[in-house]
């Protein structure tokens, strides 16, 4: 049996940890700013998606690279996971976004109006070119979030105990008092009801602002994001964003005009300033932070290689940084 671990943060990034340490036999306790998850991490307003071929058009290889093991992680420890791929569309205008994006991600097939309506049908009449991605997947976050907090209950960690041992600090932007170089890039995201659209897949609407998407959560409810807006403000949408959105869902289908809202969700995601997470070293403590918009995604990855540094020795192949010397 290891030393023992502290891991302050129960996010996504907090409860990758947990888990990964304490399935190979540690003992944990995880210190968070409540008992259980809920609406203030940041990773419960996720979208979930489990895209890296999507995320590959702007992001670096090693995030693709890393975020391809991410859904057969999710999986292996209880989650719920879809995997009906990605589809990306663009409005006629649009029409040479999707080609660059094409060209970034080989991955994708093209579609023309019939292959649309034939894995999507309420999108048909409204786009004659798409993209899709059938490797790709989703979860949802919450029940996740859920699910993971509950298995690991069930398997002895400990939650808002004692702190001893190695700490890993997985407390996202709240790390800031700590970590200069860590920002945050605010995101608004809006869930509503609409049983006159079925969706069975997240779809990409490609914008030329910012990344804008639609997520199924079933029984006619969406999540729809997210704003990308440099600054680190937790608690107020705009009224701008939240206009954007709505006519995102609009362009997508016209019956989301007369779409249930039932939330509207902001916080801000920790991002260091190129956008790729860090395990570093400071002292006698470990922070695992930097997740951007992919949480979900690379969260298992960062959980696995910190684990293997504590419990093997094994330097993380990418991502980490060593300031103990400094």
């Amino acid at each position: 049996m290891s030393d023992p671990f502290t891991i302050l943060g129960g996010g996504v990034c907090g409860l990758a940890m947990a888990t990964e340490l304490s399935s190979r036999g540690a003992k944990v306790t995880v210190i968070d700013l409540k008992d259980v998850p809920g609406a203030h991490a940041c990773s419960w307003w996720a979208g979930g998606m489990l895209a890296p071929e999507c995320e590959g058009v702007s992001a670096e290889p090693d995030i693709v690279r890393q975020g391809r093991k991410a859904a057969a992680w999710w999986e292996r420890h209880g989650a719920t996971i879809h995997k009906q791929g990605t589809l990306v569309v663009a409005l006629g205008r649009d029409h040479s976004d999707l080609a660059t994006f094409a060209r970034r991600a080989p991955a994708a097939k093209t579609l023309n109006r019939d292959g649309i309506g034939a894995i999507e049908p309420h999108l048909a009449e409204r786009f004659s070119k798409a993209l899709f991605l059938p490797d790709e997947a989703h979860l949802n976050p919450r029940e996740t979030l859920t699910t993971l907090h509950e298995r690991l209950e069930q398997t002895g960690v400990t939650f808002q105990g004692k702190a001893q041992g190695q700490m890993i600090d997985c407390r996202g932007l709240a790390a800031r008092d700590t970590l200069a170089d860590l920002r945050g890039v605010k995101g608004e995201m809006l869930v509503v009801r609409c049983r006159d659209v079925t969706l069975s897949r997240p779809v990409r609407l490609l914008h030329p602002r910012f990344p804008l998407y639609i997520v199924p959560r079933g029984d006619g409810v969406f999540m729809l994001g997210a704003t990308q807006i440099e600054t680190g403000d937790r608690t107020r949408a705009t009224v701008r964003s939240i206009m954007e959105l709505m006519n995102a869902a609009y362009a997508l289908h016209p019956a989301f005009a007369e779409a249930e809202l039932l939330e509207i969700g902001v916080d801000a995601r920790p991002a260091f300033p190129d956008n790729a997470p860090r395990i570093r070293q400071m002292g006698d403590r470990i922070y695992a932070n930097g997740l951007f918009r992919h949480g979900f995604l690379l969260a298992p990855a960062l959980a696995r290689m910190t684990a293997d540094l504590l419990l093997d020795g094994t330097t993380p192949e990418v991502w980490y940084e060593d300031h103990r010397q400094r």
